[in-house]
């Protein structure tokens, strides 16, 4: 926690839950804070002018914990995109060994302005071949940063963001891939490669395992982390598929939610944001306009991958299903599914054998297997496993 406030009692709203709403906001002896030290060097007062725009804080002194002052999963993994924009080199695993000001500008190393920008490695070093993650339905990847930091297996790890992409001209999930496999093979010449995915973002996965293919590159392991191919493309128009978005993304308690939902068919993204803000959902001072933007461009990405036929590979994927296949959100909400979100195939089976899809379960439904500590840790541990036994085999092979 960036501050602490004590309380007699937890706020509660009439129905016995805590009121988010209603508790009081920190005054400044609450916030963990180190005597002020202005930044020094290039490097350290680069870092400060970045911390400053993400936290929304007027300065950081370099004895300052990033952590410590609000900065979270999400915020680290825009930390580190910006750092590799200026060209310096940084992982996740340093942040998280480092998160002081003074202790992380030591760990950069400075290189020539990246003609990729926006790759984020999450860990350097690994006997293994690298592992890279694309990010979900949302654009987002900070899920890769605390999965991966649970993860035990010897490999570098990567985070791959989407390359940049407008209404001008809307992507399709095949020029995705190719973009994607430009910056992969920037890092890894070479195979065997090895992806993972989680949520709808996986299928971007196992489109750029189709890239790397192509060319007689093998492909050694793609993890689909709960992803269902749907037997049939979304008929939804753009505006009510963007709101159908914003829905299945925003954390709000049951009752939050319910108001959100019963507003939701008459409101335009932006009047359901201000609402989510008022909810609590977000920060009063959260920036809606690049929350907009995000959502703009989740709706772009869906769209892709309505239209992409997913083709038959001669590939083996690992699906890690979540054990809970409907959230209660979705039962609630009667939103319609078909067979294969209940399969632990998740509709896999269309496209390739049984044989070539490894279905191992993980407690929690879509959101909580990643959002739930215990939930996630079984995940990292199974993906370990897998990785882990696969490099064995293959070096066991090699050596036969």
């Amino acid at each position: 926690p960036s501050a602490f406030v004590r309380l007699d009692t937890l706020p509660l709203t009439p129905n016995g839950k805590l009121d988010r709403k209603a508790l009081p906001v920190p005054d400044d002896d609450a916030y963990a804070r180190a005597p002020y030290e202005a930044p020094q060097g290039e490097i350290e007062t680069a870092l400060a002018q970045i911390w400053t725009e993400l936290l929304g804080i007027e300065r950081v002194g370099r004895h300052d914990n990033f952590f410590e002052l609000g900065g979270h999963s999400l915020l680290a993994v825009q930390l580190l995109s910006r750092a590799f924009d200026l060209g310096f080199k940084l992982s996740a695993a340093n942040l998280f060994q480092a998160p002081f000001l003074k202790e992380l500008a030591s760990k950069v190393h400075l290189e020539p302005q990246p003609s990729r920008p926006g790759v984020i490695c999450v860990r350097e070093t690994g006997s293994q071949p690298p592992l890279f993650f694309v990010p979900t339905g949302l654009g987002d990847c900070s899920y890769v940063l605390s999965l991966a930091k649970e993860m035990n297996v010897e490999c570098p790890v990567y985070a791959l963001p989407w390359p940049p992409f407008n209404d001008v001209c809307p992507p399709t999930l095949e020029a995705m891939a190719a973009e994607l496999s430009l910056a992969i093979r920037e890092i890894q010449p070479k195979g065997p490669y090895r992806f993972a995915g989680y949520s709808s973002g996986a299928i971007l996965a196992y489109a750029i395992a189709h890239c790397l293919l192509s060319p007689g590159d093998a492909v050694s392991f793609i993890a689909l982390i709960d992803v269902v191919l749907p037997a049939n493309p979304s008929r939804l128009s753009p505006a009510k598929m963007m709101r159908e978005v914003l829905l299945d993304s925003v954390e709000l308690d049951d009752d939050s939610f319910e108001i959100l939902e019963r507003i939701a068919d008459q409101s335009s993204v932006s009047q359901l944001l201000e609402m989510v803000q008022k909810l609590g959902g977000l920060p009063l001072d959260h920036d809606l306009q690049k929350e907009i933007l995000m959502y703009e461009r989740a709706t772009q990405f869906r769209r892709a991958l309505n239209m992409y036929q997913v083709p038959s590979l001669p590939v083996e994927i690992h699906q890690f299903y979540a054990n809970s296949s409907i959230s209660h959100r979705a039962r609630s909400r009667k939103i319609p599914t078909g067979p294969e979100a209940h399969s632990p195939l998740r509709g896999w089976d269309r496209i390739l054998s049984a044989e070539a899809i490894h279905a191992v379960p993980i407690p929690g439904d879509h959101l909580t297997m990643m959002s739930v500590p215990e939930n996630r840790q079984v995940l990292a541990r199974c993906i370990s496993t897998t990785l882990n036994r696969l490099s064995t085999t293959n070096v066991r092979t090699s050596l036969s």
